[in-house]
C-alpha cells in the first residue's frame, strides 16, 4: 500500500530524485526520464478520457491502461538486480490484454487507405497526443535497455510498443469507428 502523508520533502532541491530502490540519481537521468514520460502518457490519456463521454468499452480499456501505466513507472523506478526482493514488474498477461483490446476495437474499423491526421474528435486527437508521448517513452527505455547495468524487463519494453499501437486503433474508435478521422492527402498543399 502507499501512503502519501508528505507531498514536499525537500529532498529534490538538489536536483536529484529517489528511485523506488532508494538510491539517488540525477533529475535528467535516463530511468527517471523515462518513468517520467510514461506518467506524461498516463495524463495524456487522462485528458483524452475527459472527451470520451459515452463510450463506455473505450473508458473501460483506457481506465485499465492507466492502472497498468503506474504498474510500469513502478518497475521503471526500481531496476532489477541480482539478489534483490522483485517489486512489481510488468507481465506479458498485460500486454496479451492489450493486443486483445486492440483485435476488439479494430474489428468495428474500415481498413486505412492513407495515413491519419491527429484530429476528428477532441478525444480522438487527445488519444493522439498520448500517442506520441507514448512513443517517446519507448525510444528512452529502449535506449535506457541499452545500457550497461540498466536493466529494462522485455515485458515492459514490449507494453510500451503495444500501447502506441492500441492508443492509434483507440483514437480511430474515438472518432465514430474511423468515419471521422482525418486524413493525410499527400501534396494537397504544393
Amino acid at each position: 500500500m502507499v501512503v502519501l502523508n508528505r507531498i514536499y520533502t525537500r529532498t529534490g532541491d538538489d536536483g536529484t530524485t529517489a528511485l523506488g530502490s532508494g538510491e539517488r540519481r540525477p533529475k535528467y537521468d535516463l530511468r527517471v526520464s523515462a518513468y517520467g514520460t510514461v506518467d506524461e502518457t498516463n495524463a495524456a490519456i487522462g485528458v483524452a478520457r475527459l472527451h470520451l463521454k459515452g463510450t463506455a468499452e473505450l473508458d473501460a480499456m483506457l481506465s485499465l491502461v492507466q492502472n497498468d501505466l503506474f504498474d510500469l513507472g513502478a518497475d521503471l523506478s526500481v531496476p532489477q538486480r541480482e539478489g534483490k526482493a522483485e517489486r512489481l514488474r510488468m507481465v506479458s498477461s498485460q500486454v496479451a490484454r492489450l493486443e486483445r483490446d486492440i483485435d476488439s476495437l479494430n474489428l468495428k474499423l474500415a481498413p486505412l487507405t492513407s495515413f491519419v491526421l491527429p484530429g476528428g474528435t477532441a478525444g480522438a486527437a487527445y488519444l493522439h497526443l498520448a500517442r506520441t508521448i507514448c512513443r517517446r517513452a519507448e525510444r528512452i527505455m529502449v535506449e535506457l535497455a541499452a545500457k550497461p547495468n540498466e536493466p529494462v524487463s522485455d515485458a515492459a519494453i514490449q507494453y510500451v510498443n503495444r500501447l502506441s499501437d492500441f492508443l492509434f486503433v483507440a483514437s480511430r474508435a474515438a472518432n465514430n469507428n474511423g468515419a471521422d478521422d482525418v486524413l493525410w492527402v499527400p501534396g494537397q498543399n504544393r
